[in-house]
């Protein structure tokens, strides 16, 4: 055989093999479900038209059984296949849905505390519900709407007015309180919850303060404002005045020859004409006598103005409240039952506390109400959360508890919406019989927090 012809028979068979090593890919697996084959590429343009697939063949599932993954059979073959191992992004935490039951509290405009709760159910079925209403320490109430009585639940100090309510579909339920008179005339705070027929799982909450007639609510003795720069302010208009009179001195003592000059009667020139150079004018300095007085006024109106802004940043500082870990972010504020506390990102309101009798240990459970005031989604951990007994000891948030309590949610799992509210329970277990006397709450481990007494 020539040596050109075998030379072609080897180049021919080395570009076959190389052919069939190039189409194995496209070719179906054998013995695999037609349904999961993967659909070949389309061709391009240029590329010879494949032949019509023949009359026996099966067609290809439209559609992916329910419950059946996605194939590449079922995906668009126009559309470019997901990625293998793509990360699931974070969820956030849709909103809770708007329980039926809505509660609004409105304080009275009388002599003594009085209010009026409303409570209205949104839906078309009655709604068995337990309404409570906390009543400040060392109140009580002298006049209850029909149905409500006034008790002490756990045998805690905290006084509440409870009534048991069915609430017809679509209708609106007015009760009212009156307390005892405030001896000071201090405005009164007084939360109301709508709780479900056990009275564990909280509907909804709201609260309201009364002021008497003519009273104005107590605000911070704080100056604001331009009050609060007045002593830097003085200072700053002493210096320019006594600049100013300096300037003024330095500049009539300048122009006094050419004064004198002018107003003089005899023969003499203004500006006359020297007969040999004249050496160089020395720079006159300010006479001692003014720069003295000068410089210990504008000391004296520095140092001022810092020792002012000092002891009022000294006098702020609350010597009374319990250490805060990290607290970076925000000014802490603390506050009593029933006040929304607004501290880094969240608004936090206490409406309710309750401990239950035990001889080992004890679950006490708040009733708080957290809304995200930010425009993003904000997360917070139920180890940041405190009771602080009368020890100084503190305990952080039961977990198992208080998801038992929320019916199984993990209240801390998501990041909360932006701008979202929720009404929930916090369960804290204590060992022995001490009760928590405070409460702090905060967003976040740099978030200063809010401190929240409980009677």
């Amino acid at each position: 055989m020539p040596a050109s012809r075998r030379h072609h028979r080897t180049l021919a068979a080395i570009v076959h093999c190389v052919g069939l090593l190039t189409a194995l890919p496209i070719l179906p697996a054998a013995g695999a479900p037609e349904a999961q084959r993967p659909v070949a590429a389309a061709a391009p343009a240029t590329a010879r038209p494949v032949a019509a697939a023949p009359a026996t063949a099966r067609p290809v599932a439209a559609a992916p059984a329910a419950g059946r993954p996605v194939t590449a059979a079922t995906t668009d073959p126009s559309m470019p296949a997901a990625p293998p191992a793509v990360p699931t992004p974070t969820r956030v935490a849709s909103p809770a849905a708007k329980p039926e039951v809505s509660v609004a509290v409105m304080p009275d405009n009388t002599a003594e505390p009085g209010y009026r709760i409303k409570v209205h159910n949104r839906g078309n079925a009655p709604v068995d519900t337990t309404v409570r209403q906390e009543l400040p320490q060392g109140l009580s109430a002298t006049a209850i709407s029909d149905g409500g009585r006034e008790t002490r639940p756990g045998g805690s100090a905290a006084t509440e007015v409870t009534w048991r309510l069915k609430l017809p579909p679509r209708s609106t339920t007015t009760l009212g309180t009156t307390l005892t008179t405030a001896a000071t005339q201090q405005p009164v705070t007084a939360p109301a919850c709508a709780f479900s027929s056990d009275g564990q799982r909280p509907y909804d909450c709201a609260t309201a303060t009364w002021t008497g007639p003519g009273g104005v609510a107590a605000e911070s003795q704080e100056p604001t404002g331009w009050r609060r720069q007045l002593p830097a302010l003085l200072a700053g208009v002493v210096a320019v005045l006594v600049l100013g009179v300096v300037g003024l001195l330095a500049w009539r003592r300048r122009h006094r020859p050419v004064a004198a000059a002018l107003s003089s009667d005899g023969p003499g020139t203004i500006y006359p004409r020297p007969a040999a150079p004249r050496p160089p004018a020395r720079r006159r300095k300010p006479p001692v006598w003014v720069v003295v007085p000068v410089a210990a006024t504008v000391l004296a109106g520095t140092v001022g103005a810092a020792a002012w802004s000092a002891t009022q940043q000294v006098t702020a500082i609350d010597t009374d409240s319990q250490p805060t870990s990290g607290a970076w972010k925000g000014t802490g504020v603390s506050g009593e039952l029933g006040m929304p506390l607004r501290e880094d990102a969240f608004e936090f309101t206490v409406y309710r506390m309750t401990c239950e009798p035990g001889r080992n240990a004890r679950q006490c459970q708040t009733t708080l109400g957290v809304r995200n005031l930010t425009r993003e989604n904000q997360s917070w951990h139920g180890k940041l959360q405190r009771a602080y007994l009368a020890n100084g000891n503190w305990v952080t948030t039961d977990e198992q508890a208080t998801r038992r309590a929320n019916q199984g949610r993990d209240v801390f799992a998501q990041p909360m919406a932006a701008g979202s509210r929720m009404v929930l329970p916090l369960v804290f277990t204590i060992n022995g019989r001490e009760t928590p006397q405070r409460l702090e709450l905060r967003s976040g481990v740099f978030s200063a927090g809010v401190r929240v007494d409980v009677p």
